[in-house]
């Protein structure tokens, strides 16, 4: 939620994203919205019991916890893209490499790229040069028109939204490991990139010091 008493910073970031989300869709500059989370990934240390007729299936309280994972989600909402790396840490360099695999992979062909995020430390020009030699740092840095959230107000990218989606379908169960991981998030992104799903936008009330009431797009999942 919108804090009560909004500074300047808080309403100057929300109405800089919230411009950016109401531009028309231009596909020399493809808006992508970045974010990521972690899941933990359990072994089962007993079978679980098979669903039935009228019950779900039961899993024992018992378990193994097998190491962390890390997924980046990639989410064009105008396009009705999305991708998730899985990778086994999210450092700098980690964060780095997907910005490089978004520019030269998946928008090759982009004049800029316009990158909607949330504050982490990792999510800085800093981390180009973390990982990559300085030219090819500058060069991945300029394929990039720079928006950030908000402090307090990540809930303004629509990664976040498309990551709780990803959350309640795909990744409210227990996952062994990496491969497995991998094998269902590729399952769920074909599933909705099939299917082109975008966003819709709902209205934002207007918050005190700001010039406009605006709106965001919040993931839909009405194909699903």
């Amino acid at each position: 939620m919108i804090p009560p008493d909004a500074n300047a910073g808080f309403v100057a970031a929300m109405e800089d994203v919230l411009e950016t989300y109401q531009k028309p869709r231009e596909p020399d500059r493809p808006l992508v919205c970045l974010d990521e989370t972690s899941k933990q990934l359990i072994i089962e240390t007993r079978a679980p019991i098979p669903a039935k007729p009228g019950q779900p299936a039961r899993h024992d309280y018992e378990y193994e916890r097998n190491g962390v994972a890390n997924l980046f989600m990639m989410f064009a909402p105008l396009e009705g893209w999305r991708h998730v790396k899985v990778t086994d840490h999210h450092a700098a360099v980690d964060y780095a490499q997907v910005l490089k695999e978004l520019s030269d992979l998946h928008f090759p062909d982009a004049d800029k790229i316009v990158l909607v995020q949330d504050n982490l430390s990792t999510h800085t020009t800093a981390s180009l040069y973390t990982a990559f030699p300085a030219p090819e740092a500058r060069r991945l840095a300029n394929r990039f028109e720079w928006h950030y959230t908000p402090k307090h107000g990540s809930w303004l990218d629509m990664a976040e939204s498309e990551l709780a989606v990803l959350t309640s379908q795909c990744l409210s169960r227990r996952i062994p490991d990496k491969p497995t991981l991998e094998k269902e998030v590729a399952a769920w992104e074909r599933h909705r990139n099939k299917h082109h799903v975008k966003a819709v936008c709902n209205s934002l009330p207007k918050t005190p010091g700001s010039s406009s009431r605006g709106s965001i797009p919040n993931s839909n999942d009405s194909h699903d």
